[in-house]
């Protein structure tokens, strides 16, 4: 069996991975995937915290351009990454695996409130913590909540699935010759102002020194490849 590189993991997924080829709502055979992928990696012992986005149920800048205030716009964000939270848990427990959705915004009904240590505890006994609002509060993004609980719980990288094998100095979608990066630091992300990851979400990992993988989660295994320290993406870090 392989061997984990961390200990305890942040993963964040955009929405629209949960999407698959429908390419808005949710295909539950592509959440089966993600959840078996994160499976795997708990079969390492790794602790697994995640969160995830909503662009796959709701785009604020759609509102916003139709004249919608942006705090109402985040608000409806925060509630649909609930949505997505609740399915990949339902996915992971048919599988076996133990979890909790804790929320920044409170909807006991359906989820914990989040607590700090009460999600660092679940996370020393196995269960995977599924992080949903994100920081509770407008005009943040998903990437900043999941930096903000990756260092809230002391876990040791951020892992950021998106739709590219890593960050490159184009758009390699539009330039095929562009150059992707292996690793870069804080500071050349940010001045280079990369896509993948917003601002706020790379200054507070630098100014906690808290790594960021960013990496292709199309690739097969790539989760748990990324947490066994394979090199599929571009690490950021000081």
């Amino acid at each position: 069996m392989a061997t984990a590189k961390y200990n305890r993991i942040m993963l964040k997924l955009n929405g629209e991975a949960l999407a698959g080829d429908l390419g808005r709502g949710i295909d539950v055979p592509t959440v089966e995937c993600i959840a078996e992928q994160i499976k795997r990696v708990r079969q390492l012992e790794v602790q697994v915290g995640v969160v995830i986005g909503a662009g796959n149920i709701w785009r604020g800048r759609e509102g916003l351009e139709r004249g919608m205030e942006r705090a109402t716009a985040d608000y409806m964000g925060m509630v649909a990454t609930v949505v997505n939270a609740l399915a990949m848990q339902d996915a992971l427990e048919r599988m076996g695996v133990e979890t909790r959705v804790q929320t920044a915004i409170e909807m006991r009904e359906v989820a914990e409130p989040y607590i700090r240590r009460r999600a660092i505890r679940e996370l020393e006994k196995g269960l995977v913590v599924i992080f949903g609002a994100g920081t509770g509060n407008p005009y943040f993004t998903t990437d900043t909540a999941a930096a903000l609980r990756a260092m809230e719980v002391d876990a040791e990288v951020v892992l950021k699935a998106t739709k590219v094998d890593g960050v490159y100095d184009e758009d390699p979608i539009r330039n095929p010759q562009a150059h992707r990066f292996e690793q870069l630091t804080y500071i050349d992300a940010l001045n280079m102002g990369v896509q993948v990851l917003d601002s706020t979400a790379l200054t507070l990992c630098m100014d906690n020194d808290l790594p960021i993988i960013v990496f292709k989660l199309a690739e097969a295994n790539s989760i748990e490849r990324v947490v066994c320290g394979e090199a599929i993406g571009t690490i950021i870090r000081r």
